[in-house]
């Protein structure tokens, strides 16, 4: 018997349940599915994502439709486009023996007109994107004011997006008497808002801890120094040959600039980021789905419409800024029962985040090391002997045989077997034994990194100057813009000929050191250092003295003149896609950049002798400090 049939399911349903291949219900769905066909009520449900949360509203909201009326009953919102769709195929897929009901997915980046003309066929259920659903009710597109169910699906996903406004407006417009599912991974505070606002005594439901991640999931963080992240990045990819991953970066620029970079050194990568059109989203995820891609490089937003069971690994290129994310992040590998691990590039200036997201998520992180260059040649060489043992011969071979065979006949068997593999391994031997591809040293005693003050204000050198065509104001300008900063974080912006100075609180130093040392500005390479001199520290925040930006802490910083003010060096990468046109958030459309996809095999040990070097040269807005 499927174990389905004892949650309350009707024969359409376990129909539907029975094709799909479900045996054995999740935990979620065994504790929401009998609560939500029993009786009429409000729910806050708490769990991992990856968990079948759903089927777990999916299928009772199904069942509890009223096909004789033809109005539209249920609301389903998500965060993203792509989960947007993936909710809408889910359900179309569970009701497929329920005849008469009709499902609509309305999300940004499609026809709006065409979405509207579909509701007017007759929609039963909408599932829709917050800011797609708002304008068509502003357009008076769509009538939802008569719906009985109103889910909330990655309901901590779509107000880290910024959807609040959206999602209270849209719940203003639906009736009083209504029933509201919010389902979620993690409880922010905002989430409680929504709960107390518009739901009425609520169930609750929570598989595992709060906020606990995936058992399925093991997590690994890797020290690096502040220039190897990519480095690094391409070590862990070459010590798992059967990698099927997601790379997480912070922001669309450089998840676009680390996916090229990677096609650049012969992985099969592409970027997935909200820049991309439509079209060319929907052509990576299923080159990811049909796993042309081995590493898909996306930013968090993007990332949501990720519903993929083989993903072995999740790697965190960069720590997300809410460390709540993480969860998310995590959870699109150990999917479906399968095991999947979790890895974290870090610089010692992160090193306290791991402790945060430990406490958050109830699992402990086991440090591991870069793995060396020999390690690495090692196991290629196995994994290279595994495929030729398991590789199938095809017969059209046969007819090449003869001359092959004379051509090698001077060779013994065993000759001809370290040729054979020496062809692999002498490229990760000659890409490794580059002094280039060498990782600094990194000292991994957890806890122990005092670079960066808990508290006050941080100063900072950066090697861009006048020199560069910078001023305080344009220098600032472009610090605060690289780094997501507000008006008042960035202050006692001094600049000098070669070099600079500036002041930040310390809760975004890390911040600073993590993604301005991965910078280039117009062809050469950024660096940041936390000044040396007491006098630039001020731990009085608002003492940042608004006569300009200018800083009385001349004395001991000119020492750095001589060692830092020129820190060109010759390999300059440029990804300054900067061009001042970084939009917040990643659910627009855009069509900027063309999907890079790339076929071509895995040769990281080919490493590229030129560089792309494009010049950053983006119009800089000047204003008042």
């Amino acid at each position: 018997m499927n174990n389905f049939e004892q949650l309350g399911l009707n024969e359409s349903l376990l129909s539907a349940i029975s094709d799909l291949g479900f045996e054995n219900p999740s935990e979620i769905q065994v504790k929401a599915i009998p609560l939500l066909l029993e009786k009429n009520t409000d729910i806050v449900a708490l769990a991992q994502t990856g968990t079948g949360k759903t089927a777990a509203f999916g299928f009772p909201l199904i069942q509890k439709i009223d096909l004789s009326k033809k109005n539209t009953q249920a609301l389903i919102l998500s965060p993203t486009r792509e989960l947007c769709l993936q909710i809408a195929n889910e359900i179309k897929q569970y009701a497929k023996y329920v005849k008469g009901l009709h499902t609509v997915a309305i999300y940004g980046g499609a026809s709006i007109t065409e979405q509207a003309r579909e509701i007017k066929r007759g929609a039963n259920i909408i599932v829709a994107t917050p800011g797609r659903m708002q304008d068509m009710i502003n357009r008076g597109m769509v009538n939802i004011k008569d719906i009985e169910y109103c889910v909330l699906d990655e309901a901590d996903e779509m107000l880290n997006m910024g959807f609040y406004d959206d999602i209270t407006a849209i719940l203003a417009d639906t009736p009083e008497e209504k029933n509201i599912w919010l389902f979620s991974a993690t409880m922010p505070a905002e989430v409680a808002s929504i709960a107390r606002e518009f739901m009425k005594t609520p169930e609750e439901i929570t598989v595992g801890h709060k906020n606990q991640a995936s058992t399925n999931v093991s997590h690994e963080f890797y020290l690096v120094g502040g220039r190897d992240r990519y480095l690094a990045l391409k070590r862990l990819a070459d010590a798992n040959p059967d990698i099927f991953s997601v790379v997480f970066c912070r922001t669309k620029r450089d998840t676009q600039a680390i996916a090229e970079k990677l096609i650049e050194d012969g992985y099969n990568a592409a970027a997935l980021h909200g820049d991309l059109s439509q079209a060319q989203r929907d052509a990576v995820m299923k080159s990811f789905r049909g796993k042309q891609i081995q590493m898909l490089v996306a930013t968090d937003v993007a990332a949501r419409g990720i519903d993929v069971d083989d993903i072995t690994h999740v790697i965190n290129y960069q720590l997300p800024d809410e460390i709540e994310t993480y969860t998310h992040r995590s959870g699109r590998t150990g999917r479906a029962g399968k095991s999947g691990t979790s890895m974290v590039i870090i610089t010692k200036s992160e090193l306290r985040k791991i402790g945060q997201i430990e406490r958050i998520i109830k699992t402990k992180f086991e440090e591991k090391p870069i793995p060396s260059g020999i390690e690495i040649c090692e196991i290629q060489l196995y994994h290279l002997a595994n495929r030729i043992k398991d590789v199938e011969v095809n017969q059209e071979i046969e007819s090449f045989i003869p001359a092959i065979t004379e051509l090698l006949q001077d060779f013994d068997k065993e000759e001809i077997i370290k040729k054979v593999v020496s062809v692999e391994f002498n490229r990760f031997l000659d890409y490794y034994q580059k002094p280039s591809n060498n990782l600094t040293s990194v000292s991994s005693s957890r806890g122990n990194s005092k670079e960066i003050p808990s508290d006050g204000a941080v100063r900072f050198f950066i090697n861009l100057g006048a020199k560069d065509d910078l001023d305080w104001m344009t220098l600032k300008d472009y610090l605060k813009e690289t780094l997501d900063l507000g008006r008042d974080d960035l202050f006692k912006v001094d600049v000098k000929e070669g070099f600079s100075f500036f002041n930040v609180e310390a809760d975004h130093a890390e911040k600073v050191m993590s993604i301005l040392n991965e910078e280039s500005y117009k062809g050469r390479r950024v660096n940041v250092e936390i000044s040396n001199n007491d006098g630039g520290r001020n731990n009085n925040r608002r003492d940042h003295n608004r006569r300009g930006g200018r800083s009385n802490d001349r004395g001991g910083e000119r020492s750095f003149r001589s060692g830092n003010s020129d820190r060109r060096g010759g390999e300059r990468r440029s990804d300054d896609r900067r061009g001042g046109e970084r939009r917040s958030d990643d659910r627009r459309g855009g069509e900027r950049r063309s999907d890079r996809n790339s076929d071509n095999n895995r040769a990281p040990r080919n490493e590229r002798s030129s560089r792309r070097s494009s010049d950053a040269g983006s119009s800089r807005r000047t204003r008042r400090n």
